[in-house]
């Protein structure tokens, strides 16, 4: 099994920023800026410069800090990111596939999870559900080393054209978000066209025969890339 990062210390507050740096810094893990992770972690911008002095001032720091201009994770930080992000999705598929949650209740349950369970517990969850790939939101599983496939699906919001558009993923951290996409079947896997746009980002969509109206924060909430057949499911 691959060497697991280990950081001193493995709070779940320290895991948190971890995780918003990975999310936030995307495929170019460019800095992230103070201002955007005190606005994904609800706390105050003080707050987040403490932390983040602390953390790159650790003998091994997860995290890189420039003052005045962001944080980027170091290669430990990115490995304990991607550790957690792993526990989490696959806490959220065993949850959705196993006890049956539903979908807008298992991530804020794997949340309070991911940051202690065991290596073995971890393996066997994996092993119990056929060691997947996506998880119910249709977010990627990084592997043990860490390695996790780049997806290419963009918000609904910035898509140019009608489609038709093949649901990636939906946001997962807005519950009530995600209740009504899922009361209006928009899930992973789920084809839509575009019928309509408003200058303001509103969206009238139809899928399997019925119209679903989207505002610019439930369009943004949902991924997609375009359908390979013009089939609307």
């Amino acid at each position: 099994m691959p060497t697991r990062a280990r950081l001193q210390p493995n709070t779940e507050s320290v895991d948190n920023y971890l995780k918003a740096i990975l999310a936030l810094g995307g495929q170019q893990e460019r800095l992230v800026t103070g201002k955007e992770l005190a606005l994904h972690l609800h706390v105050a911008p003080a707050s987040v410069t403490n932390m983040l002095q602390k953390l790159a001032a650790q003998p091994e720091p997860p995290v890189l800090y420039e003052i005045h201009r962001g944080a980027r994770l170091s290669v430990a930080g990115k490995r304990r990111a991607l550790e957690v992000v792993r526990h989490h999705r696959l806490l959220e598929t065993f949850l959705f596939e196993v006890l049956h949650y539903p979908l807008e209740e298992v991530h804020d349950e794997a949340e309070r999870l991911e940051h202690f369970i065991s290596e073995r517990f971890e393996e066997r969850i994996a092993a119990r559900l056929g060691h997947p790939k996506i998880d119910p939101h249709g977010h990627c599983i990084p592997e043990l080393d860490g390695r996790m496939a780049n997806l290419d699906a963009v918000p609904l919001s910035d898509t140019a054209g009608n489609g038709p558009f093949l649901v990636e993923s939906v946001e997962d951290r807005d519950s009530h978000i995600l209740r009504l996409l899922r009361t209006s079947g928009i899930r992973p896997g789920a084809r839509l066209q575009v019928r309509t746009r408003t200058a303001v980002g509103h969206l009238r969509v139809t899928l399997r025969g019925r119209t679903v109206h989207l505002p610019p924060q439930h369009a943004r909430a949902v991924r997609v890339r375009p359908a390979r057949s013009p089939h609307i499911r």
